[in-house]
C-alpha cells in the first residue's frame, strides 16, 4: 500500500500481521498497534517527545543486567506487573492472594533445613517464622518447595550489595509432613525501590515515592497445586496505602510480634530483642 496517512497508518499495519502463523501473537500485536497508535492520536505526541520516550527505553535498557532489572522495575510501577498477576491468579475464596514477583528473585538460592537461619549474615533484627503450607480442605501439603526472600534492615537485597559473595536474607526450605515450616531470617523494612536510573527519574517526574512497605518474599510450589507468588506484609507500616508498585493485598498484611531479649522459639537465649511471625498459606488445586 502506497500513499499511507495519519488516517489509514493503523490499518496498514495491521494487514501486514494477516499472515502471522501464531494466532495468539497476531491478536497480541493487533491489540497493542490499536492502542499505541490511538494513543499517539490521543496525546498528539510530538517528535521530542517520542524521541524522548525511545530514549528512556534504551537507558532502561543499558542499566538491566543479571543483578538488575529495570524493565520488571518499569512494569511494576505502571501497575503492569500487579495487573497481570491478577489476572492469572483468579482462584476459590480462600486461597491465598498472589502479589508482584519483584526483580530480585534468583533461582539459585541456597537450600536450607527448616528451623536454619537463611539472613546468612543479613542486617537487621531477628525474626523466627511459622506457618503451614494447606490445601482449602485445610491439608497439610507435604514437601512443598518454599523460596524466601527479602531486603535488609538497609533497605538492601544481598544482590544488590557490592563485595557480598553469598546469598543473605533468602533460601529455599520444604515443608514438613504436616504442611509445616519455621526459620529464622531478620524483620522486614519498608525501604524503597532502586530509584537511581531512569524509573527512578520517571517517579520524581510523576511526583511520586518509590518506597514499598515492609514485607517478606514467598515462592511456594507443589505437585497437583498452582504455584503461588507472594508477600507477607508488616502490619503498621507507613506505605501500605501507597505502595510503589500496587502489591498490597489486606489478606497478606501480618503482625511481626516483638519481644523482649529471651529465650527464642529455636531454644536459643537472645541478648536482644526479636520477632516472631506467623502465617499460613492456602494453595489452590490444579
Amino acid at each position: 500500500m502506497r500513499n499511507i496517512d495519519e488516517d489509514t497508518i493503523t490499518q496498514a499495519v495491521l494487514a501486514r500481521h494477516a499472515g502471522a502463523a501464531d494466532t495468539r501473537m497476531r491478536d497480541v500485536m493487533t491489540s497493542l498497534v490499536q492502542h499505541l497508535h490511538a494513543f499517539v492520536r490521543d496525546v498528539k505526541l510530538t517528535k521530542t517527545e517520542w524521541f524522548e520516550g525511545i530514549r528512556f527505553l534504551t537507558e532502561t535498557g543499558h542499566i538491566t543486567d543479571e543483578r538488575r532489572q529495570e524493565f520488571i522495575l518499569l512494569s511494576d510501577v505502571l501497575g503492569v506487573s500487579m495487573l497481570v498477576t491478577a489476572l492469572n491468579n483468579r482462584k476459590p475464596e480462600g486461597c491465598t492472594e498472589a502479589t508482584v514477583f519483584g526483580p530480585f528473585h534468583v533461582p539459585d538460592a541456597p537450600e536450607y533445613a527448616l528451623g536454619d537461619d537463611v539472613a546468612n549474615g543479613a542486617r537487621g533484627e531477628p525474626t523466627f517464622v511459622r506457618g503451614h503450607v494447606r490445601g482449602l480442605t485445610g491439608e497439610g501439603i507435604p514437601d512443598a518447595e518454599i523460596q524466601v526472600w527479602q531486603a535488609d534492615q538497609d533497605g538492601f537485597y544481598d544482590v544488590q550489595l557490592p563485595g557480598v559473595d553469598q546469598y543473605q536474607a533468602r533460601g529455599i526450605l520444604r515443608s514438613a509432613a504436616d504442611g509445616g515450616f519455621h526459620f529464622r531470617s531478620i524483620l522486614a523494612e519498608s525501604y524503597p525501590i532502586p530509584h537511581d536510573g531512569p524509573v527512578g527519574r520517571l517517579l520524581e517526574q510523576l511526583g511520586r515515592h518509590p518506597w514499598r512497605p515492609a514485607h517478606l518474599h514467598f515462592m511456594i510450589i507443589a505437585p497437583g497445586y498452582r504455584q503461588l507468588i507472594t508477600h507477607v506484609f508488616r502490619q503498621g507500616d507507613r506505605y501500605l496505602d501507597s505502595d510503589a508498585v500496587f502489591g498490597v493485598r489486606s489478606s497478606l498484611i501480618a503482625d511481626w510480634i516483638r519481644h523482649e531479649p529471651g529465650i527464642a522459639p529455636d531454644g536459643s537465649t537472645l541478648a536482644e530483642p526479636f520477632h516472631t511471625l506467623d502465617f499460613d498459606f492456602v494453595l489452590d488445586r490444579t
